[in-house]
């Protein structure tokens, strides 16, 4: 898919009801979580996009008994693993592409006590260091060794010994691999910093379907009392909350009315309050959200009368991967308001394509930037301008669907690793997508 091209006609409003697809981050865990059992595992509400097929191709590729029951339903046996296989140079240059690939290390390790995986890939946004995964894998017993030739990591290990744990971060696929791995450590391991997203929530709730014990799901001090096997499961995939954060922003850069249909309500956690403080008006339906055409939205500003700080955040925060469309949907905002981007210092960048686009954004340092709204006073005009990452590129798509005339988006490889058929999906509203 690599070198093709989005050309998007914009100004023109959207109408009617999308319906979010299973959420990614949480698909690339559980994916990963079918090598720990011998036993059948079913997913439903997989969503079918670059990265999470590439991930299922690549357990099919290790042995692992795949079958696709319906679109978005899959079939998993992990009965056989070919541990061959995860040393050759095919799997190296497979699961290299793919940074959820490393959460197989867990499972594998738990399992068979023994694994492989390469140096992932996956967004240039920034270092992206593994030294949380390895350090707490290394913590339960686990020996991790690094082919600095080959780029290839192998895990061994004669027992895993259940222990305390202090995550020297809050990371979600960390806290994910050593859960995985934990589940299968003699005694009892303690995970504290432990990431809670609901993604993490699933995985672990999951695992208990399957026979694992793990207490204090949601926060951040997990407990986890080791088994010796778990067994076969059927689990669904939540709807994915980056994709609703995504159609909020490009409803309100649009003056479109949108309905988000079944978007798993209880597992936004601040999200619709974050876009409410935009100034945008959110209708909650069930569990659908409707946001409704509005000629302008403001701001809020801090009760002092302060420019607005949204910054991102370990859950119950803020989530990284809607810093990119918050800022793209701020440039029509009326009002200012700084966006600190804290994890990832490359993710900014894309904001230069945007000044160009006519938005006034003053990029502080890599990791601020301050947008001073439109209030609709000037159109946005289409560009020429290539996607260097999943969230950016829907940021720059949602741009040029707002803008006066025609832009084109290269590089959307970016963009489809992380939506299903969006171009489809947006022109079903109404929305001029061309993919060439």
């Amino acid at each position: 898919m690599a070198g093709q091209t989005f050309i998007v006609q914009g100004g023109n409003p959207l109408k009617g009801s999308i319906t979010p697809q299973g959420a990614k981050n949480e698909a690339l865990q559980i994916l990963c979580a079918v090598v720990a059992t011998a036993e059948e595992v079913v997913v439903e509400n997989v969503p079918e996009i670059h990265d999470v097929l590439r991930l299922i191709d690549i357990l099919a590729d290790m042995g692992v008994q795949v079958s696709k029951k319906e679109k978005g339903v899959y079939s998993f046996t992990a009965s056989h693993i070919d541990f061959e296989y995860l040393e050759s140079d095919a799997f190296i240059a497979s699961a290299g592409k793919l940074r959820g690939s490393i959460m197989l290390m867990g499972a594998l390790l738990g399992r068979f006590g023994k694994g492989f995986i390469p140096r992932p890939g996956g967004d240039k946004i920034g270092r992206r260091h593994l030294d949380t995964h390895f350090i707490g894998l290394m913590e339960l017993g686990g020996v991790i060794e690094a082919d600095p030739r080959r780029f290839l990591y192998h895990g061994s290990t004669k027992g895993l010994k259940g222990k305390f744990i202090h995550m020297e971060e809050i990371s979600v696929t960390g806290t994910a691999n050593v859960v995985l791995a934990a589940v299968f450590a003699e005694g009892t391991t303690q995970i504290y910093n432990a990431a809670c997203e609901p993604y993490v929530q699933q995985l672990c709730q999951m695992l208990v379907r399957m026979g694992a014990k793990i207490e204090g799901i949601g926060s951040n001090l997990l407990v986890i009392h080791g088994v010796k096997e778990l067994k076969g499961t059927t689990h669904r995939i939540l709807p994915d909350m980056i994709e609703v954060g995504s159609f909020i922003g490009l409803a309100a850069m649009t003056q479109s009315e949108i309905t988000i249909k079944n978007v798993g309500l209880p597992h936004l956690g601040i999200i619709p309050r974050i876009f409410e403080k935009m100034g945008i008006i959110l209708v909650k339906n069930g569990d659908d959200l409707i946001v409704p055409q509005q000629k302008s939205y403001e701001i809020d500003t801090f009760m002092e009368g302060g420019i607005l700080t949204i910054y991102d955040a370990p859950w119950p925060g803020f989530t990284p991967d809607l810093i990119s469309v918050l800022l793209v949907t701020a440039i029509q905002a009326k009002g200012s308001i700084l966006i600190h981007q804290k994890m990832f210092e490359s993710r900014l960048f894309f904001t230069d394509k945007l000044i160009d686009m006519g938005a006034q954004i003053i990029l502080c340092d890599p990791h601020r930037a301050t947008v001073i709204g439109l209030d609709r006073k000037h159109p946005l005009r289409g560009i020429e301008m290539s996607s260097p990452d999943i969230r950016a590129g829907v940021a720059l798509l949602i741009a040029a669907l707002s803008a006066e005339g025609s832009s084109k988006i290269h590089n959307i490889e970016q963009i489809d690793r992380g939506y299903e058929a969006i171009d489809q999906r947006l022109n079903a509203l109404g929305a001029k997508i061309q993919r060439i």
